[in-house]
């Protein structure tokens, strides 16, 4: 099922997602100072590609300079990336097929505006994750 999601998400939101992550990255890696929301946007990018079967966990390890760092991108790119999530999401609930891809698609805003201290996992190690 996870497969059909992802081929049906793929096609209808996940590339042009996948797209504005790709050029959010390329961006940030082209400002030198900003290669790791470069190197962020571009896992999101492979997470916004794919996302069934994976999810993001919060790593409780994280310090001081990933909050700094997700004000900064969330003034620069993470609330115009989060606007493409909520454009693309209203299309799909607004059919049957659409409505779990629009949660999807949901789903990915936090990421979108808070990326660093964030890892994206498989379903399956999410759980051993949070156990450690």
């Amino acid at each position: 099922m996870r497969t059909l999601l992802n081929v049906i998400w793929l096609v209808f939101a996940g590339i042009w997602l996948a797209l504005a992550y790709v050029l959010a990255g390329i961006i940030c890696c082209v400002l030198i100072i900003t290669i790791p929301f470069g190197i962020a946007s571009f896992r999101i990018a492979a997470y916004a590609l794919w996302p069934f079967g994976r999810t993001v966990v919060r790593d409780p390890d994280a310090g001081v300079l990933s909050l700094v760092g997700n004000v900064i991108w969330f003034v620069v790119a993470g609330i115009w990336l989060a606007i493409g999530h909520v454009l693309t999401s209203i299309p799909l609930f607004l059919s049957i097929i659409g409505i779990p891809l629009a949660i999807a698609n949901i789903k990915l805003i936090p990421v979108s505006l808070l990326p660093l201290g964030a890892r994206i996992v498989d379903v399956n190690e999410a759980e051993a994750f949070y156990r450690r």
